[in-house]
Parts: structure tokens; C-alpha cells; sequence
């Protein structure tokens, strides 16, 4: 998810739109309106229709972009939005209301509360991959906890990031939620401003951009990065489903998913045996000519297809290699022989390009994993239980699967989110509330019994506060 921006600062004459925009915003806010449940559930039901409304133009803009499949785009887009909004539309009365906890004893009498409230202004910033999704996602949570909202979809998805912004534009009022498009320069402005949190989706390089330009405001961010994630696996897997899944999951968007299996880590016995079924499969899902399959997108410009053809030399090509400059085509391809010194080694591929490493014992995967940045997501594929619960309590990485790809996503009760440099912040149903809100601490005081041990004089009382701190 590479984006190129500059550091340096923009010309102040182009951010006036800018400014006046956040002005607008920042007067709609202080109103107070947002802060309604009832206005924050009729703000997801008008985008729930606008989408509903849109949908074959969403399907149209996807596929202009980079051919993707409608399929995809109503699971991994359309649908994967609908289905959070429905989730919030349902739970959000609960989420809400002040959360009651456990009170101490030397509060006595008194009552303790968790209050959400929200940050303000959210500047949120989508990628290129999943262009609508991951856009519309975040929107999500900003509206359900009561912010005003700027959007900035990605260039490089242009037919998408028009509909986005036809779409908020008939929706929203621009005081309330707004899209700016534009490109690096646009947003190299917005970052020149001081939101009240930001959201960003895109590549880690961007990403320290982003929290360079927060840092100077204080502004809290979620960073959702990217990284080399591993599928491991071990010698006991189901195999054939294993290849399936692995496929499936590589493959998908042509490997523009920031959770595609990165790279496989095969115990050395089941290699050759693993490569083959990966081959069958690619054959089954996209033909013996993927180029002519409806069901296969493409990168998304010609310089991303530069730098994935570039990765190709030097390894054994087991599948696929086939490139079509005109049509931005990189076929299914599997990699042998590739060490970790390998130029697909040294980023993530973000492309259907699939390198093959093995290891020998399950120890040797987890130091190989842990040696390398924490990864986005990680998928073991094993029978064992005590091996999948050594992976798991052994590797740090932001989410993943047991003998699966990609599923953890289609779950909005699991936070979604990276560690170090794959990621800061989750999002997803609740935590996509909880991340656009700030958590106020509040203790309600009772006044019938005022115990005089914390006034001073202290003298004496020392005693007896150390026995009441050892019944707390």
C-alpha cells in the first residue's frame, strides 16, 4: 500500500478550502447534535441507503480501477460494509451508555463510570486496495461515536474515489462528514492541520509520515499498516485444503490484501507435495490461461507492475510468471528457491506473487517469524493443537487463523488492527466505536459520610491507612 508524500510543508494559499472546511465542521460539532443516538443511528441508516443505492456503480467503479470481480467486490467491499452497519445499527445503544465498574473501598461512598465521548474532527485516510471498504469502514465508527468526519479516498482509485465522494456528498452535509479528493499534495494539507484524531490505512513508510504530521498537534492516531505475513505450514496439515485456502487467500484481489499470506514457511518434507496442490488450485479457480479468467483482477497502475515484475528474477518460477505491461497482468505465481535475501524478501509483495521457504522444525518457523517486523497476520496450518497454541503464544503479530486465510476479517467482533510496525489501533464493530472515542473516567461522590483519614493533620493516621489499602 505504497503512497508517495513529502514532509514538507504545502503552500498555505491551497489549504484555505481546507480550513474553511474544518471551520464548518468544528462549528456543526459544537452544537452538540452529534452527540444523539438517535441522530448518530439516522446518519448509518442514510448511508446504508446511499450505498444500497449506488451499488452497481460501486461494482462499475471497482472494476474500471483494476477489473475487479463483482464477487469480490460485494464480499471484500459492498457487503463487508453492509454487514457493519447493520452490527452497529443493532448494538450501539449499548455501547453507548456509561459503563459502570468496580468501586474501591476508599472511595466509599461512591460510584465509578466509564462515559464515551467523541474526539471531534476525524480526518480519515484511505488506501487503494479495497478503496470503498476501507474507507467506509472507519466512517463507521467515527459516525457511531458522535464525530464530524473528513475523508480523503485514495488517487490511484479514481471512477472509486469518485462515487465515494458523489456518494457522501448527497448524503451528508460537509459540516458534518466531507470528501476531499485530491492527491499527495491534498493530503499533505489536510495532515498540515490539527484533527482531533486520525485515521490512516496504508503502507508503514506513509504511516510514519502520518504520526510525524500528528505529533506536531498532539493528535491521537490509528495507524492500519501492512507487513510480510507468513503462512506456516507443518508437515501434519491437511494439505490439499491447506493449498485451498492458501490460494484462495493469496490470490484474492490479485494479492493486493494487506493480510495475503506474504510468503510460505513449508516444513521441508511436504514442500514439492504443497506446490503442486497450490498449482492445481490456481488452475481451478482462474483456468490454464488466469488472464482470460473473469474471476482474476489486475495491479492497480503501471509502476506497481514494474515492481512486481522486478521481484520475479533470480528464483525458480514453479507457477505461473506470466506479465502483461498493457494490462497491468501478473499471473498466480509460485516461487522456489528463495532465501531471505531475495528482493521479494525485502517488502511486502502486495501482488500475486507467492514465495516457498521451508523450515525443519516448528521451532525454526517461530524464529524465522520473530527474527523478521511484526507481521500483520500470521496463519498456521497444522492438526496439532500443542503446535498451534506454541505458534500462537510464541509469535506477536496483529491477527490471523488456524487453517484459514483471511476469515478473522469477516468477523466483527474481533478487533482487526496490526503491532509495531504492521500497525497502531484496532477497529471492527465495537473497537471501531471504542477507537473514535475518548474514555472518561467519572466517580459520582455520595455526601451523607465524609471520613476525615485523607485531611490533614496526617498525624497518626498512617496505621490505619495501610490496613484500609490492604482491604481494598
Amino acid at each position: 500500500m505504497k503512497t508517495t508524500l513529502s514532509p514538507a510543508s504545502p503552500d498555505t494559499r491551497m489549504q484555505q478550502p481546507i480550513v474553511e472546511l474544518l471551520q464548518k465542521q468544528r462549528a456543526f460539532f459544537s452544537t452538540g447534535q452529534t452527540l444523539s443516538l438517535d441522530f448518530r443511528k439516522a446518519q448509518l441508516r442514510k448511508l446504508q441507503q446511499a450505498i444500497s443505492q449506488h451499488e452497481q456503480e460501486i461494482f462499475d467503479a471497482l472494476y474500471a480501477d483494476f477489473r475487479k470481480p463483482e464477487l469480490e467486490s460485494f464480499v471484500t467491499e459492498v457487503g463487508f460494509i453492509e454487514q457493519e452497519i447493520r452490527l452497529v445499527l443493532n448494538k450501539i445503544g449499548n455501547w453507548v451508555k456509561p459503563k459502570r465498574v468496580k468501586e474501591t473501598l476508599v472511595n466509599f461512598p461512591a460510584k465509578s463510570y466509564i462515559y464515551s465521548e467523541p474526539y471531534g474532527i476525524a480526518l480519515i485516510i484511505g488506501p487503494w486496495n479495497y478503496p470503498f471498504q476501507l474507507v467506509f469502514n472507519p466512517l463507521i465508527g467515527a459516525i457511531a461515536a458522535g464525530n464530524c468526519a473528513i475523508i480523503k479516498p485514495s488517487e490511484l482509485t479514481v471512477n472509486t474515489s469518485a462515487v465515494i465522494s458523489k456518494i457522501i456528498r448527497k448524503t451528508f452535509d460537509e459540516a458534518y462528514i466531507a470528501a476531499v479528493e485530491g492527491g499527495p499534495e491534498t493530503t499533505q494539507q489536510l495532515l498540515a492541520q490539527r484533527f482531533d484524531t486520525i485515521f490512516f490505512t496504508g503502507s508503514t513508510h506513509v504511516g510514519r509520515i502520518v504520526m510525524k504530521a500528528a505529533a506536531e498537534h498532539l493528535t491521537p492516531v490509528t495507524l492500519e499498516l501492512g507487513g510480510k505475513s507468513p503462512a506456516i505450514v507443518a508437515a501434519d496439515a491437511d494439505l490439499d485444503l491447506t493449498a485451498r485456502r492458501i490460494v484462495w487467500g493469496k490470490f484474492l484481489n490479485a494479492g493486493q490484501t494487506c493480510v495475503a499470506p506474504d510468503y510460505l514457511l513449508v516444513q521441508e518434507e511436504v514442500k514439492e507435495e504443497l506446490i503442486q496442490l497450490l498449482g492445481h488450485y490456481i488452475t481451478q479457480f482462474y483456468g490454464q490461461e488466469p488472464a482470460t479468467s473473469p474471476d482474476f483482477a489486475r495491479i492497480i497502475n503501471g509502476r506497481h507492475f514494474q515492481r512486481l515484475k522486478s521481484m520475479l528474477g533470480n528464483s525458480s518460477i514453479r507457477v505461473g510468471g506470466a506479465t502483461n505491461a498493457a494490462e497491468n497482468y501478473v499471473a498466480p505465481t509460485v516461487l522456489d528457491r528463495v532465501s531471505w535475501e531475495h528482493p521479494v524478501m525485502q517488502e511486502e509483495i502486495f501482488g500475486p506473487l507467492l514465495p516457498v521457504l521451508t523450515f525443519r522444525e516448528i521451532e525454526d518457523a517461530i524464529r524465522m517469524v520473530n527474527s523478521h517486523e511484526k507481521p500483520l497476520a500470521l496463519y498456521f496450518f497444522s492438526s496439532n493443537k500443542e503446535q498451534q497454541e506454541q505458534v500462537l503464544q510464541h509469535t506477536s503479530f496483529g491477527g490471523g487463523c488456524i487453517n484459514d486465510t483471511l476469515s478473522h476479517l469477516a468477523n466483527p467482533n474481533l478487533p482487526f488492527g496490526g503491532v509495531g510496525g504492521s500497525g497502531i489501533g484496532s477497529y471492527h464493530g465495537q473497537s471501531s466505536f471504542d477507537v473514535f472515542s475518548n474514555q472518561k473516567s467519572i466517580l459520582k461522590r455520595g455526601t451523607w459520610l465524609d471520613l476525615p483519614l485523607r485531611y490533614p493533620p496526617y498525624k497518626g493516621r498512617l496505621p490505619m491507612l495501610r490496613k484500609v489499602f490492604k482491604w481494598l
